[in-house]
């Protein structure tokens, strides 16, 4: 009996197992890839980038295709009313019957004009794959920003709960020292209302985590979330590299400056596409099957032909076109094609500048809130201390209520200030690596 208990408590085990291992992660705290991951599947944005890159890649396929021989088949029966004469009614005929079924094989020897435009392609599925990127990165940079301000409220919340519960202390310090006759009732008053401060502080702490949680899962989830946590890895601080690296890898690397660059060679390529338009293209076809009045690869023996003749058969023919004349349109299509050669080269300058700029901007930034967070850890300690030390002497009557509260006051500021400074490092830290392409979604 014993052991049958047992195995019917090991069974259970197993069967709960899964469950319990199913639950665990989805209430675990995401890290900072998981969130990248889970929003690079959900975003709208980013599919829409992707669309765009997949149709580039289509278009390539299809200006390649049209640059090798094509396949066609043709099959017509035409019938024409007979009056007597070999053709009938309709002169251009050949007869009452017509029957028609070949095979064409057309291409094209020499066309600048499409070699063209299958470069172009090329170069357009290059800008789109580099847009796709730069979307990747905008919403990277996006998730960084709310993952870090998500984790800056959670830990605003938990500092104005610790302000609270240092002011209920108080409270209750100030209740005793006036129930021995120590301070006045004014104190218990002043202490009473900065209890009710801090509640009300708290509960709009509150309301920025869920309005954080909320803008951070309409960006990751595909549905509506609003119970998950992050994870909070803001002390561990990353190296920043030096300026001068920075800058180096961001013009090798930048999805900004590939997609500009990529831009530049479509519309270069686009000039040879309205070049072409004015030269001459060399054409081939080759027709293989049946065009006669009887449906047969042999025709019935006649008088004239007693054996009959082949029906079945083939032609080829070689065409030149030479465009002549167009009222100036073809001249107009290729001013354009330089017009917007010289734009995208304008762009790829500005993309340029602006990238050197918003890296020295961010590399500053980042610099300065990595220097700072050494003192705002600093003044964090001594304010705790000061609380502290202020305590100590309110309960030996040797400073006012209000030193107390100034007190609390302080410390809570110097909390929050460290944090946004944790934060104000890793959200510059992450600008600069998004800029590089160095931070992968």
């Amino acid at each position: 009996m014993p052991r049958s208990i047992t195995r019917l408590l090991i069974a259970g085990l197993l069967v709960a197992a899964p469950a319990v291992a199913q639950q665990t992660p989805a209430d675990a705290p995401m890290t900072l890839q998981a969130v990248l991951d889970q929003a690079r599947a959900n975003s709208q944005q980013f599919r829409a980038a992707q669309l765009a890159s997949n149709l580039a890649a289509e278009d390539k396929k299809q200006a390649r295709a049209a640059l090798l021989p094509a396949v066609s088949g043709f099959s017509q029966y035409i019938y024409t009313q007979p009056n007597g004469t070999p053709s009938g009614v309709w002169v251009p005929n050949d007869g009452p019957r017509v029957y028609a079924m070949w095979l064409n094989v057309h291409g094209d020897v020499f066309s600048l004009q499409k070699w063209s435009e299958y470069r172009s392609a090329a170069a357009a599925e290059a800008v789109a794959r580099a847009k796709a990127d730069v979307a990747s990165r905008g919403l990277v940079a996006t998730i960084v920003q709310n993952y870090y301000g998500l984790v800056a409220a959670q830990r605003k919340l938990a500092n104005a709960q610790q302000g609270l519960r240092e002011a209920q202390q108080f409270l209750d310090i100030t209740q005793k020292q006036e129930s021995g006759g120590e301070v006045a009732h004014s104190d218990v008053i002043k202490a009473q209302i900065q209890v009710s401060q801090r509640t009300r502080d708290a509960q709009e702490t509150e309301l920025a985590l869920l309005k954080s949680r909320l803008g951070l899962s309409v960006l990751v989830f595909p549905d509506f979330r609003d119970t998950f946590s992050v994870v909070d890895d803001l002390q561990a601080m990353a190296p920043l590299l030096p300026l001068t690296d920075l800058k180096a890898t961001a013009a090798t690397s930048s999805p900004d400056l590939r997609a500009a660059e990529a831009s530049v060679q479509q519309e270069t390529l686009g000039v040879g596409v309205a070049r072409g338009g004015v030269l001459p293209s060399v054409s081939f076809d080759y027709w293989y099957g049946i065009n006669a009045n009887e449906f047969a690869t042999h025709s019935a023996p006649s008088l004239e032909f007693p054996n009959g003749v082949n029906l079945l058969g083939s032609v080829a023919q070689v065409s030149l076109n030479v465009p002549l004349w167009s009222w100036g349109a073809a001249q107009s299509k290729l001013k354009q094609a330089q017009l917007r050669v010289q734009a995208a080269k304008s762009d790829l300058t500005l993309a340029q500048r602006q990238l050197q700029a918003n890296i020295s901007t961010f590399h500053r930034e980042a610099e300065i809130a990595r220097d700072q967070v050494a003192s705002l850890r600093e003044s964090l300690d001594l304010s705790t201390e000061s609380l502290r030390l202020t305590l100590l002497r309110y309960q030996a009557g040797e400073v006012s209520v209000l030193e107390v509260v100034d007190a609390q006051t302080t410390l809570i500021q110097a909390r929050n200030a460290y944090d946004d400074g944790l934060v104000r490092y890793r959200v510059a830290l992450a600008a600069l690596q998004t800029l590089t392409g160095t931070l992968q979604p």
